[in-house]
């Protein structure tokens, strides 16, 4: 392609279309009228030689190649604004506190490397964490208290999103559990005793909610708030944990824990990195959410085999 002729304010609009999948709200998004986006759009297929946006009954979904563009436009276009920004954020000397709001699981694998990297790079930095508390809290006064949220879910209203990481949920039991392997058996698996987490703001656990779909229903023994819970309440029991794979992994040594893949897939989590779109032009924001999102491609790695 040659980039000479290729409008950046396609990109734009391109990045709106992948966040909202619909042409309205993107035209919103971005200040253009939705005829304007929707020529935008039709542009954008002509160029991409894909659709990009299909309709599925009454709503509009993102194609794969639309889902596989978002996390590296997001980034691209980051580092384009990055261009044009005053260097005013000088990490070393900064003395500035970023709030962050996450569920706890994530505070477990995201805190570690980067409070590493704030040591030898930023030390007087400080990084509040609020607790998870569920999609109603985000209105416009919450928007100007925070500075990043990691979740799963769709895009909240004033925020943008970006892929962080991917994860897929396993079983974690102790070491000796009775069942262990046997976990893998369907029959088993729904009759063992589970231990469940339902976060602030959920009605019931994420895995339950899928497991009706299939017209499943597992043995509910406990529930509780959070993931790691789960897992302590899981080494120190007979209890099943049904929860992310990465989270076991980081915790299995720790804990003495085995992890199980279970008779059921339940597919691939995406956790995602929100950020007002009042801090999308900020400097020290920028600066933050590249760290985040360079853990986030470290975690996506294959780890080197040892020994």
């Amino acid at each position: 392609m040659n980039l000479a002729s290729l409008d950046l304010n396609l990109l734009v609009a391109l990045d709106a279309l992948l966040l909202e999948a619909n042409v309205s709200r993107a035209a919103m998004r971005i200040g253009l009228s939705q005829p304007a986006t929707s020529h935008a759009l039709q542009r954008l297929r002509d160029i991409l030689g894909d659709p990009l946006l299909v309709r599925v009954g009454a709503r509009m979904e993102l194609t794969p190649r639309a889902q596989a563009l978002r996390a590296p436009l997001a980034q691209a276009l980051d580092q384009v604004r990055g261009l044009f920004m005053p260097d005013d954020f000088d990490a070393a000397r900064s003395e500035r506190r970023f709030r962050l709001m996450m569920p706890d699981l994530a505070v477990e694998l995201l805190m570690p490397p980067l409070m590493k990297r704030l040591d030898a790079a930023a030390p007087g930095v400080r990084i509040d964490v609020v607790p998870w508390r569920g999609p109603a809290i985000f209105t416009a006064e919450f928007a100007r208290t925070i500075d990043i949220v990691i979740s799963i879910g769709d895009a909240f209203k004033g925020f943008h999103r970006q892929l962080l990481y991917t994860d897929a949920d396993a079983l974690a039991v102790r070491h000796g559990h009775p069942a262990g392997a046997r976990l893998k058996d369907k029959d088993t698996f729904l009759k063992a005793r589970h231990v469940a987490v339902v976060i602030r703001g959920q009605s019931e656990d994420l895995i339950d909610t899928w497991l009706q779909t299939k017209k499943l229903e597992r043995r509910i023994a406990l529930v509780v708030p959070s993931y790691i819970e789960a897992l302590h309440v899981a080494a120190r029991t007979d209890l099943v944990a049904f929860v992310p794979r990465r989270l076991i992994a980081a915790l299995s040594k720790q804990l003495s824990l085995v992890t199980v893949f279970p008779p059921i897939d339940p597919g691939i989590d995406e956790q995602f990195m929100f950020y007002p779109t009042r801090v999308q032009m900020d400097p020290g924001s920028i600066w933050l959410r590249s760290i985040m999102l360079e853990i986030g491609r470290e975690m996506a790695r294959p780890k080197r085999k040892t020994g």
